[in-house]
């Protein structure tokens, strides 16, 4: 075998020495990847369960995979090309904000299904993605799971708390005070996580109802809290 020193990097005979382009496989690598970015597309849209559901994005998932084979395809068959691709993605900076977690699941799902179908691994690719949906179809809308909320009470009293503290543990799985404020002397803001037996709409009107409790508010809790 004829070895390749670092002087021959700079040789136009070292690039001549690369592999030659197969446009069939080409083709059945992109083929493969727009089908598995159709079924990443499939399982994001039947397993989505935020607030408002992004068709755009959906597609994106699909661009992705096909975008993400044609890199790899490209760089795996011209070293020169490979040198001058990384050094564009280095300068490349992606500043759109990724707010649920399922979604940075999804993106990296179609990165590497699509890195899988520019290498050439399409068994790999189908059954990796065909075991990680299932996961996704059988976990992500199936399993009921008790959403924290923050109850947040303005009164003025001083039993007002005790009272407020009997409710919530009739009316709530589970209560437990965030932050509490006394504002101008006698009027309190106080913050508790709960976890709903019944509905909100009915533990805030009991908790209004009170006497002394000037206004009550629930939020939707998503672990984050700041005092």
């Amino acid at each position: 075998m004829e070895s390749v020193n670092f002087s021959d990097v700079f040789k136009s005979s070292f690039l001549e020495k690369t592999e030659s382009f197969s446009i069939i496989d080409s083709l059945i690598g992109l083929f493969m990847a727009f089908a598995i970015g159709l079924f990443i597309y499939a399982v994001y849209k039947k397993t989505f369960s935020g607030v408002i559901y992004s068709h755009t994005f959906n597609i994106s998932l699909i661009i992705m995979t096909m975008a993400t084979a044609l890199i790899i395809m490209g760089i795996s068959s011209n070293v020169l090309l490979s040198l001058g691709m990384v050094g564009a993605l280095s300068i490349v900076r992606f500043r759109t904000p990724i707010k649920d977690p399922m979604d940075l699941v999804y993106l990296f799902w179609a990165i590497v299904a699509g890195i899988l179908c520019g290498a050439g691994f399409i068994p790999l690719v189908i059954i990796g993605s065909l075991m990680i949906g299932l996961v996704l179809v059988l976990f992500v809308n199936k399993i009921t799971i008790q959403n924290p909320y923050l109850l947040i009470v303005k009164y003025g009293g001083e039993d007002v708390e005790s009272q407020l503290e009997s409710l919530l543990s009739k009316v709530t799985n589970k209560h437990m005070m965030k932050s509490k404020s006394i504002m101008n002397g006698n009027q309190v803001e106080i913050t508790y996580e709960v976890r709903m037996k019944k509905e909100q709409s009915q533990v805030v009107n009991n908790v209004t109802n009170l006497s002394g409790v000037e206004s009550a508010v629930m939020l939707s809790y998503d672990g984050n809290f700041t005092a």
